[in-house]
């Protein structure tokens, strides 16, 4: 089953445990999210939106906060002793997609447990230095 979602001004065909990169919306790392502007339900009887499908929503875990590539908008004008730069990073946020939500149910997949990092114990302290080479 996928989905065509809109948010941000743009249109995004999804499906289960997709990762894509939109527009900054609110909310907090670890944090499951429901996009409800659903255009098509897709599988193998597709329902399409008049704007929207009722009922129908996007359920995605929130994963990160970043910002994207840097652009440059760089004018010149010839022989007139003038330019100008200009640049800009657009925010962006990174989602999981969880499920695919119909008939106004709620997300029943929760966000996924974090990795721990393994800390290893620190050694005895005397061993911190390499054997010197005796010459």
């Amino acid at each position: 089953m996928f989905a065509v979602i809109k948010t941000g001004g743009r249109q995004y065909r999804v499906v289960p445990d997709d990762v894509l990169e939109i527009g900054k919306i609110a909310g907090d790392v670890g944090t499951i999210v429901q996009l409800g502007e659903v255009l098509l339900l897709g599988g193998d009887t597709p329902v399409l939106g008049a704007p929207t499908v009722p009922g129908a929503s996007v359920a995605a875990e929130l994963l990160q906060h970043k910002r994207g590539p840097k652009v440059i908008a760089f004018k010149k004008r010839r022989r007139k002793h003038s330019k100008r730069k200009r640049g800009y990073r657009d925010e962006i946020t990174v989602l999981r997609i969880t499920e695919i939500l119909a008939d106004g149910k709620t997300p029943t997949v929760g966000p996924r447990p974090k990795k721990e990092k393994v800390v290893r114990p620190a050694e005895a302290e005397g061993d911190d230095e390499a054997p010197k080479a005796d010459n």
